[in-house]
């Protein structure tokens, strides 16, 4: 019989809320990602902890309720990481304050007890003293509610750690290549370690598949006829420095020309603008957002502000890929459903889709719920509503090293006192890369650059200047010899190009 009960197949924030919430009910847990800890749509988000104001206007209240109920979880469990973040929707058209305004108090309302700050008008003086670069001309007031915001890898880094604090076995950059199949019944995976090309079998009683947009090539793999679940979309953002919008409040863009909002958020002292929503035909990897995405972007951004941003301010630019579950045809994807999806294949393979990371722990719950099911096992109750996440200690972090690392941001430091930041434009150190490596799991300097610390996503061309002093104290951490160390900075360098605006 296999020593590991539940093998969970995808390292983003669905597989790693899998691991922590099977791993803390005492099951075997075995993890295995194919790339990094939230490489790819998990690392890629608009930062935000949030119910969901856009799906409360298509209709979607059970989705806000749950999304709600969450973020206030993810407040509590994970104070170092989750901040309270204000939101300003400031109203140029009379017509948007009644209607948002009703929105926002149904918002209050759904929230019940879990709700951060009651919403509230402003008045335009108000406004323009929250977000001094908003545009004045035409504005008449504002109104302010409350939401969540946060880092997502650095979230995904400590579920990653959570889930071995409570005995799970975690593995980045194991790649499975194949699923092993006795009388019909998948009971394990062939898997490839992608950096050392070694391959391995590992052996479970139930195997889930919570690999996001790649779900539909693991479901292939247990039945190459398997039809598709998902249609895939493409999310763009671009990140402007912290002058284009100084105050401490968000600013939400009631409406774009194809019907969203848009968000600018203040974040690690630089502003995210996000998110289109885009179809795509394929997945990749490292997908890459359009001039007309970021023309958009701009565009939008230049409406509200009194500094109109160009292509020549944009710091960094990242996308990543949404898997929405398939519905009618001729649906666009930004009205496609987030709730998630669990199917069970008469082999038993489980796949979770759909969902975002506000909800990853409730989705979580239910993917280890319908395990015990196909496991046969008597059901345990689960623990991680109210289940501390690793670095919890700091209520109220004040310091950048508090808000990343919790209660271990003493002994990050401690790793080099003395350390001085690695660029001029951005807080990291010598102590953020060893630890990284030491205790995060951080094997590649793309692991360091783009998720242990946040590097490439706040400033792409200080991450290139960076690079190349990181890759040599890896060198020396990990015994890499000269050629891969050139290797890593080359294959960085290609990489960070992509997050710079098309053209620069």
């Amino acid at each position: 019989m296999p020593d590991t009960d539940i093998l969970i197949i995808g390292g983003g924030a669905t597989g790693l809320g899998a691991a922590v919430d099977a791993a803390s009910r005492g099951y075997a847990t075995l993890l295995l990602e194919q790339a990094d800890f939230a490489a790819g749509t998990s690392s890629r988000s608009t930062k935000l902890v949030h119910g969901g104001l856009r799906y409360l206007r298509q209709g979607n209240v059970k989705l806000v309720l749950e999304a709600l109920k969450e973020r206030g979880r993810l407040c509590a469990n994970a104070p170092h990481l989750v901040q309270h973040q204000l939101f300003i929707i400031p109203i140029y058209n009379w017509w948007h304050g009644p209607f948002y305004g009703m929105g926002l108090k149904l918002y209050d309302r759904l929230a019940g007890e879990w709700r951060l700050q009651p919403s509230q008008s402003l008045s335009r003086a108000e406004v323009l003293q929250q977000l001094p670069t908003v545009t004045p001309t035409g504005l008449q007031r504002g109104i302010l509610y409350c939401d969540g915001q946060f880092d997502d890898t650095r979230l995904a880094v400590s579920l990653a750690r959570t889930a071995i604090d409570h005995g799970a076995r975690i593995l980045n950059y194991t790649k499975v290549v194949g699923l092993i199949r006795e009388q019909g019944l998948v009971t394990g995976v062939r898997a490839r370690d992608t950096l050392t090309g070694k391959e391995d079998e590992y052996r479970a009683r139930v195997i889930v598949n919570a690999t996001g947009v790649f779900a539909d090539d693991v479901r292939r793999l247990d039945d190459q006829g398997a039809s598709p679940m998902l249609t895939v979309s493409r999310g763009t953002h671009i990140v402007l420095p912290r002058t284009f919008q100084p105050g401490d409040s968000a600013i939400m863009i009631p409406q774009t020309t194809d019907g969203r909002v848009l968000f600018a958020v203040p974040w690690h002292d630089r502003v995210v603008v996000g998110t289109t929503d885009v179809a795509v035909p394929a997945v990749d990897a490292e997908p890459r957002g359009s001039a007309e995405e970021l023309d958009f972007l701009l565009e939008h951004a230049g409406r509200y502000l009194t500094q109109r941003p160009t292509s020549a301010d944009v710091l960094s630019t990242f996308s990543g890929l949404r898997s929405l579950v398939k519905s009618g045809a001729g649906k666009s994807t930004s009205s496609l459903s987030r709730s998630h999806v669990l199917r069970v294949e008469p082999s038993r393979l489980i796949t979770v889709v759909g969902g975002k990371w506000t909800t990853y722990r409730k989705m979580a719950q239910d993917v280890i719920d319908q395990a015990e099911q196909v496991g046969g096992w008597e059901h345990r109750p689960c623990r991680t509503q109210d289940l501390p996440i690793h670095g919890h200690g700091v209520d109220l972090p004040e310091a950048w090293h508090e808000r990343v690392y919790g209660c271990e941001a003493s002994d990050v430091r401690a790793t080099m006192p003395d350390a001085a930041p690695l660029h001029p434009r951005l807080p990291y150190t010598a102590a953020d890369v060893f630890w990284g490596m030491r205790h995060e799991m951080a094997r590649t300097l793309e692991d360091v650059l783009a998720r242990r610390t946040r590097a490439l996503f706040l400033d792409a061309r200080a991450a290139m200047d960076m690079a190349p002093t990181v890759a040599a104290l890896m060198e020396k951490e990990l015994d890499w010899d000269a050629s891969h160390t050139q290797q890593q900075v080359a294959m960085f360098m290609d990489l960070a190009r992509g997050y710079l605006p098309p053209g620069a």
